[in-house]
């Protein structure tokens, strides 16, 4: 007896709530594209499933253990629609899967795993077994498109065929789980600064791994989080800093298409929401990258060079920008970048985000100098995060970063600070403090008294913004010195 496809029940396991389910055989990848784009123009009998899948490392191990919970899956669809699918590789390392099988091997987080036969890096939880994703893949019939017309005409193909028996019964496996240990610390407003975006990225996923709060997503998950996090890049190279090994998850020859993707204008593209060149472009019926060259040249102390990507509605049609608001402003002949995310996923996104910004940046300076007299230095850039995140499946990759890179970073670090130096002396049974520029060592201050905790809270006090480490220092270099009066020992800084 044939079975009729209405009988069948698509059940996912794992992103439930991101998927559109239908009482076919046949499960559609649509990469970045929308998978409203093509659900729209389908009956639900015609298909089992329709998912987004944006990148090969985080989302192929789900996807898989899906399609074996539901062995009715007989027909696969791959769709890569856009330049953004041809950047991340996702629907190619999928398509590997199924064409040239998986090696057993070690994820990016040290772990032992399937690893896909791909130049693209995927990888599949060693607890599922290896028999259950052979069969998988001599079960499942696999298209590669690139059209969503194309990937439509398919499934109505295969929706016209016979139904086909499930090719085995539902499989499901066991898979481990990372728990976090969250440290107490500051809810809101953060501060975090580095020469370079990867010395900054490190340093992000470290704040947030530390004590970012656990909240549940609206994308079947959790993610851990900081409200309003401002980070702060001051010397990028030219053409962009990349450790060996690269322990960032972007490499040069994606940065090249993401940076397209902020600097150019693209037209619209069905199932595409949008790029940020885009909205920066066209959306508004106005250049506003040209504005603002043309509002520095005019004016080159302007408080008013912005740039805005929120659309009013974006409220209503969702997949709004999570880069929102950018402003640029120059100060002392330097030409700084600040740009607002609403969410930033810090983990996976912000190196990105943070390289394309610059090369925006780089790009007007270019244009300021080349259009008229003012030849201004690169300043920094400043992101503001307002909801900086980590999505619970990096937390493994985030723990190893910390775990092999902080440190070394940390130990690096320079002891300038812009709240300036602090001289200590004993003149007597008295400690006399004289705070002086970082610069110029002029003395702007001088604080004298006896007792070491009192003085310490008066110079934070007086120099709010003073580095944590730097306030700690003072602290020792006090007491010791109030030691040295009460026993009568000579006192001499740092020693």
């Amino acid at each position: 007896m044939k079975i009729s496809a209405t009988n069948f029940k698509y059940q996912a396991l794992y992103k439930p709530n991101q998927l559109f389910y239908g009482g076919g055989q046949t499960a559609i990848i649509t990469g970045w594209t929308v998978k409203q784009a093509v659900a729209k123009q389908l009956d639900p009998d015609e298909y089992a499933v329709i998912g987004q899948l944006y990148s090969p490392s985080r989302g192929i191990n789900l996807l898989i253990r899906n399609l074996l919970y539901n062995p009715h899956v007989r027909f696969l669809v791959i769709l890569e629609a856009t330049k953004e699918d041809k950047n991340s590789g996702a629907g190619e390392c999928l398509l590997d899967f199924f064409r040239n099988g998986f090696v057993e091997g070690v994820s990016d987080t040290g772990r032992l795993c399937w690893k896909i036969n791909s130049t693209r890096a995927g990888y599949i939880d060693i607890e599922v077994e290896r028999s259950a994703l052979d069969k998988l893949r001599q079960s499942v019939e696999y298209v590669f498109t690139t059209s969503i017309a194309e990937a439509v005409n398919l499934v109505k193909l295969y929706a016209q065929r016979e139904t086909v028996e499930p090719w085995g019964l539902p499989i499901k496996f066991s898979m481990s789980e990372v728990v976090p240990n969250v440290l107490p610390g500051t809810r809101y407003g953060h501060r975090i600064e580095g020469k370079t975006i990867a010395e900054t990225w490190v340093k992000i996923i470290h704040r947030i791994k530390t004590t970012g709060t656990i909240r549940p997503t609206g994308y079947d998950g959790q993610w851990q989080e900081l409200i309003d996090l401002m980070a702060i890049v001051t010397e990028e190279p030219e053409e962009f800093y990349f450790p060996e090994p690269n322990y960032l998850p972007v490499d040069r020859d994606f940065i090249k298409e993401y940076i397209s993707q902020i600097l150019d204008d693209s037209p619209f593209r069905e199932g595409v929401k949008y790029t940020y060149g885009q909205r920066l472009r066209s959306w508004f019926g106005r250049d506003q990258i040209e504005q603002v060259i043309e509002k520095l040249i005019g004016e080159i102390d302007a408080a008013s060079a912005v740039m805005n990507l929120w659309d009013a509605k974006d409220h209503d049609k969702g997949g709004s920008p999570c880069l929102n608001h950018i402003w640029l402003r120059v100060v002392d002949n330097e030409l700084s970048l600040t740009a607002t995310l609403r969410s930033n996923d810090m983990f996976a996104a912000w190196p990105a985000n943070a390289m394309g910004l610059v090369a925006l940046q780089r790009h007007i300076r270019d244009e300021i100098a080349s259009r008229s007299k003012y030849d201004l230095k690169m300043g920094p850039l400043i992101t503001i995060s307002q909801s900086a995140h980590i999505y619970d499946d990096t937390w493994e990759n985030s723990e190893r970063l910390i775990a092999n890179q902080y440190a070394e970073i940390y130990n690096q670090r320079d002891y300038h600070d812009p709240s300036g130096n602090f001289l200590i002396e004993v003149d007597g049974k008295e400690i006399i403090v004289n705070q002086t520029t970082a610069g110029s060592g002029e003395v702007v201050m001088c604080y004298r008294g006896r007792n070491p905790l009192v003085l310490v809270r008066e110079i934070c006090s007086s120099s709010p913004g003073i580095q944590p480490e730097h306030a700690a220092y003072l602290g020792l270099e006090l007491q010791k010195a109030s030691s040295c009066i009460k026993s009568g020992a000579e006192y001499c800084q740092d020693r």
